[in-house]
C-alpha cells in the first residue's frame, strides 16, 4: 500500500535565510544521489573556459549533514568539478538544511529536472532509490513529485526492469562505448511479450545480447532503434491471426542468424491480415465519401462520374474473381 504523503512532505526547508558564504573548494562533496552522474568532458570543457575567465558566478547549493565537517552539493556539481580542475581554492555556496533521503532525491530532482542532455539510466536509478523509499509505484504521483513528465517516469521504471548487466552498459563513462537508454526502452516490448515469453526456448537474457548485438553490429537490417517496433508489430498482427508459432520458429532463428532479416520474421497470413485491415478502412472512408456525396451538386463533373462508374466495373470485377455475390 503508498504512503499517502503529501508533497509538502518530501520538500526540504531552506536555511532561512539562506547562508551565502564562500568556503574551501576542498570542502565540497558530490551528492551520492544526484541523478546526473555521467558528465561528459565537451561540456565541461566549455564550462571551464567560462569559470577561468569569470569565476564561479552562481553560488552551489549545499547542505551539511549532522557530524560532518563537509558539505555535499544540491546543484552545482559541474561547477565544483571545474573549480578543482582550474585550481580554485573557494567557491561561493548557499548553505540549506539537511533532507532526509527521500528530500534530498526530490530536490536533486526539482533542482535539476531533465535536462536534454541528460542519459536516462542514471535518473532511472534515483527513481527506483525514491519508490523504495516512499513505497510509492505510481506513474503520476512520482512525476508530481520529481517534475518529470509521466512518460519519463515511465520510461525509467522500464530502465529499471534490467538486469545490473544491461543497466552498466548505460552507465559506461566513456560517451563512445556508452549504450543508450533508447535502444533497451524500444526494446523492452519484445523482451515481455507474452507470447515470446511463452516460446520453449525463451531466454531472456541471451534474447537481450542477441538483439544488442544485432542493433550495435548493424545486423539484419538494424537501422535505427525503432526497428524494433516492427518485430512488436509483427508479434501483434500473429496474434490476431493465430499464427504465433510459425513466428515463434522465425524468431528463433533470427536470433542466430545474422543473415536473416527483420522483413523475414514476417508471417505471411499475417501481413495479408494487415493489408486486409488496412484495405478495409480504406474502402470504408471512401464508402462514406460517396455516400456523403450530393449529385445534383457534382451533375456537371463528367470525370467524377466516370471514375466513379470504372470504379463500379472493377468492384464487380473483383467480387466475381473472388466468387462473392455479383453486384
Amino acid at each position: 500500500m503508498a504512503k499517502e504523503e503529501p508533497a509538502d512532505a518530501v520538500q526540504p526547508a531552506p536555511v532561512k535565510p539562506p547562508r551565502p558564504q564562500t568556503v574551501p573548494t576542498n570542502s565540497l562533496k558530490a551528492n551520492p544521489h544526484n541523478p546526473r552522474v555521467l558528465f561528459d568532458e565537451a561540456p565541461l570543457q566549455t564550462l571551464e573556459a567560462s569559470i577561468r575567465k569569470v569565476g564561479v558566478l552562481v553560488p552551489l547549493t549545499v547542505y551539511q549533514a549532522a557530524g560532518s565537517k563537509n558539505y555535499t552539493i544540491l546543484d552545482g556539481q559541474r561547477r565544483w568539478i571545474c573549480a578543482q580542475r582550474i585550481g580554485l581554492t573557494e567557491v561561493p555556496i548557499n548553505q540549506v538544511t539537511e533532507p532526509t533521503l527521500a528530500q534530498n532525491i526530490v530536490t536533486m530532482f526539482q533542482i535539476h529536472k531533465l535536462r536534454k542532455d541528460w542519459e536516462l539510466m542514471p535518473t532511472a536509478l534515483k527513481l527506483g532509490v525514491l519508490i523504495e523509499e516512499l513505497e510509492e509505484n505510481r506513474d503520476t504521483a512520482l512525476a508530481h513529485l520529481t517534475g518529470l513528465d509521466v512518460a519519463v517516469v515511465t520510461r525509467c521504471k522500464k530502465l529499471l526492469s534490467f538486469e545490473p548487466e544491461f543497466q552498466d552498459r548505460m552507465l559506461d563513462p566513456d560517451p563512445e562505448t556508452r549504450l543508450n537508454a533508447d535502444l533497451f526502452i524500444e526494446m523492452y516490448p519484445i523482451i515481455t511479450d507474452r507470447t515470446v515469453r511463452s516460446a520453449d526456448w525463451y531466454n531472456r537474457r541471451v534474447l537481450i545480447l542477441a538483439l544488442m548485438d544485432k542493433y550495435i553490429e548493424s545486423k539484419s537490417g538494424f537501422r535505427s532503434v525503432t526497428d524494433f517496433r516492427k518485430i512488436k508489430a509483427y508479434l501483434t498482427a500473429a496474434r490476431k491471426t493465430g499464427t504465433e508459432n510459425q513466428l515463434l520458429v522465425k524468431l528463433h532463428r533470427f536470433i542466430d542468424d545474422p543473415g536473416m532479416t527483420i522483413h523475414d520474421l514476417e508471417v505471411d497470413e499475417a501481413r495479408i491480415h494487415t493489408e486486409a485491415d488496412s484495405l478495409t478502412r480504406q474502402i470504408s472512408r471512401l464508402r462514406s465519401i460517396i455516400t456523403a456525396l450530393d449529385p445534383d451538386e457534382f451533375v456537371a463533373e463528367e470525370g467524377l462520374w466516370e471514375e466513379l462508374e470504372g470504379l463500379l466495373l472493377d468492384v464487380r470485377a473483383k467480387l466475381e474473381a473472388g466468387e462473392r455475390r455479383s453486384l
